[in-house]
């Protein structure tokens, strides 16, 4: 390769990795050993490094630190290779490789067991004075989502399936639906091809797969590199990342990546990963999960307006200050909400607290279906779990999923039983939504998606997991209702205040900002036998974005399967209640558009139906119901 020259000047000025210097690079890397090399292999012309023969060149013991090796390798040419590391004769690579070679097929188990090589230099990007955008958690709606899962369907009509690129192509459909912040889940360049686990844990410690992928990405992964199978045609992933972070930015959306930690990273190689991340991609928050050093996280001044998400913050929770970067992202809203929806005793103080809760220290991430577990659709339709395709015998997955099937397993074509699911489904956005803190809605739920029952699908790389798009004009009417009460959540900053409601009148407005009430007003009703709640919101507490008061609200929850007359609290003088929603309106799709909405006839009471959610809105005027024939709201 030519002449070289070594210098071990510079320690501790560069980051681990390889660094492009002025005259060469610049490697640095952190390994027990007694020996430590560097290996640079030449490109093929496809592209492909040679791993035959690489080029080594060892590491002078004064380089050492500690366990960290560096040096700078001076020449001409380095860019012309692809480079690993070698400690004590056993090669690997680089903890902190931006990218790598020969990754860039999916699922490919003759790549198990081959050494991962990255690339010296890095193409340039323009950003273009991109920068993160630091959207406040009471404005943020989420929706999670599978790089491969979310586009590689046939049905998703986009040019680069499965990719980064890909999810750029349907950026104005999320624009359409109303989300502001995109979750990823895990996109570091983990091994999906699956192996038995050895003895001592290792999970590389054999070379014969299973034959399963690990389709979900919790694994042990390279954590400074987007996976390579995520890149469309042009298999550059830190390009296709960097693009799609630059454009979500340019729609007014964020970003937000899923890192999965096993907890054999030592806490500063978590801290640097994460830091990096934000430096190179911006990417404006992390979902944590598995085992992560909390604390120290939490307390670092570069990540102080990064979000970040864990299933507990602790004490942090109970601290006071705006802005917030923490938030609790954990199952239990959605234990407390699939109870309450499928009509369990003793829900009401439940929903009561969730709805409500919005710590001042911290966020909160509600999600009412979640990867780990059923769709939305499947909440409705399944009782059991049916995982018998991850070939486990159907052992696999949670026993306790907190459903009701509305009577029949599965799918159905009864009508009665194809309504009761869709008014379940319209129900539970409208729990999500109305609730304070972050809706996290799971990609595809909006328009009814389904996994045909299985709840881990953790090995399912095909039709069971990926987005059949097809739903959406199938399940048109879902997908409205979705829109429409996201929308209305945006127009609405009373249910999602900066700070949790205090259930007291402290502005002198004559009303709470948050009150509870029974089917009588002003008194709640918490009977365990109890499945009916009232909420009356006093819009004078926010203001919407033209500076004006928000309106009043009064939600009813009926989660009994017998119909209820709730009785309506008093409006000030000039307002009468009008219909927003009823999930039983079918004439309407059960929602009516701003300014549409008709006027409650019976200005003293309410009948709710069975299993269903009721919306009314203050306002001035009166405006009667069209195609009366069709439907009569106070039936």
């Amino acid at each position: 390769m030519g002449r070289y020259k070594i210098d071990c000047s510079g320690t501790g000025v560069y980051p681990c990795g390889v660094t492009v210097v002025a005259d060469g690079i610049h490697a640095a890397v952190a390994v027990k050993a007694q020996t430590c090399a560097l290996l640079l292999f030449r490109h093929r012309e496809r592209g492909i490094a040679e791993s035959a023969n690489p080029f080594r060149i060892p590491f002078p013991p004064e380089s050492r630190t500690g366990n960290v090796w560096e040096m700078t390798v001076r020449g001409s040419g380095l860019e012309k290779y692809d480079y690993a590391f070698e400690a004590d004769g056993i090669r690997f690579p680089d903890p902190c490789g931006r990218s790598f070679i020969g990754r860039e097929s999916w699922g490919r188990p003759d790549q198990h067991g081959v050494l991962k090589h990255s690339p010296v230099v890095s193409r340039p990007f323009d950003w273009e004075g991109d920068r993160p955008l630091h959207l406040p958690y009471e404005d943020c709606i989420v929706y999670r989502a599978h790089v491969r899962g979310f586009t590689k369907h046939a049905s998703s009509r986009v040019k680069e399936k499965g990719t980064f690129a890909g999810i750029v192509e349907k950026i104005p459909y999320l624009q359409e639906l109303g989300i502001t912040t995109l979750e990823l889940l895990p996109a570091a360049e983990f091994d999906e091809v699956m192996v038995p686990e050895t003895a001592d844990g290792n999970p590389y410690g054999t070379p014969e797969p299973t034959g399963k992928l690990n389709y979900w990405g919790y694994a042990p992964a390279l954590f400074y590199a987007p996976k390579a199978a995520y890149a469309g045609t042009h298999r550059d992933p830190v390009t296709e990342m960097k693009t799609l972070v630059r454009a979500l930015h340019k729609a007014g959306m964020e970003l937000v990546l899923e890192m999965y930690f096993d907890g054999k990273e030592s806490p500063t190689a978590v801290l640097d990963a994460l830091r990096f991340w934000v430096r190179e991609y911006h990417i404006d928050g992390f979902h944590l999960t598995g085992r992560v050093p909390g604390e120290l996280l939490a307390a670092d001044p570069y990540l102080a307006d990064t979000k970040l998400w864990a299933a507990s913050w602790d004490e942090r929770e109970k601290e006071t200050g705006q802005p917030k970067h923490l938030a609790v992202c954990n199952e239990d809203f959605l234990i407390d909400m699939r109870r309450v929806l499928k009509g369990d005793e003793d829900q009401m103080r439940a929903l009561a607290w969730r709805i409500r809760r919005n710590p001042a220290g911290a966020g909160v991430i509600n999600y009412i279906a979640g990867t780990n577990g059923f769709t939305m659709m499947d909440m409705v339709s399944y009782e059991q779990k049916h995982n018998e395709a991850n070939g486990e015998g159907n052992h696999d997955g949670t026993d306790y999923n907190y459903t009701w099937n509305c009577g029949m397993e599965g799918p159905a074509r009864k009508k009665k039983l194809v309504q009761q699911r869709r008014q379940q489904l319209r129900n539970a956005m409208l729990l999500l939504f109305l609730s304070q803190g972050t809706p996290m809605l799971l990609a595809g739920d909006e328009f009814g998606n389904s996994q045909n029952g299985n709840n881990n699908a953790y090995c399912q790389d095909n039709e069971i997991s990926w987005l059949n798009w097809r739903g959406l004009d199938a399940n048109r009417d879902i997908y409205q209702f979705a829109r429409q009460v996201i929308a209305f959540r945006h127009a609405h900053p009373v249910f999602h205040m900066q700070e949790e409601p205090r259930l007291m009148d402290y502005r002198s407005c004559g009303c709470p900002d948050m009150s509870y009430h029974g089917i009588k007003p002003w008194v709640p009703e918490f009977e365990s036998f109890r499945r009916q709640l009232g909420v009356l919101y006093c819009g004078e507490y926010v203001r919407k974005t033209d500076g004006m008061a928000d309106d009043y609200f009064f939600v009813m929850y009926n989660m009994h399967w017998e119909a209820y007359e709730f009785a309506l609290p008093r409006l000030p003088e000039g307002l009468d209640w009008h219909v927003a929603f009823d999930t039983t309106d079918v004439g309407h799709n059960r929602f009516f558009a701003a300014g549409e909405e008709p006027l409650c006839t019976d200005k003293r009471t309410y009948l709710v139906l069975a299993r269903a959610i009721v919306v009314l809105i203050g306002k001035k005027g009166q405006k009667t119901l069209t195609n009366q024939g069709e439907t009569d709201i106070n039936r």
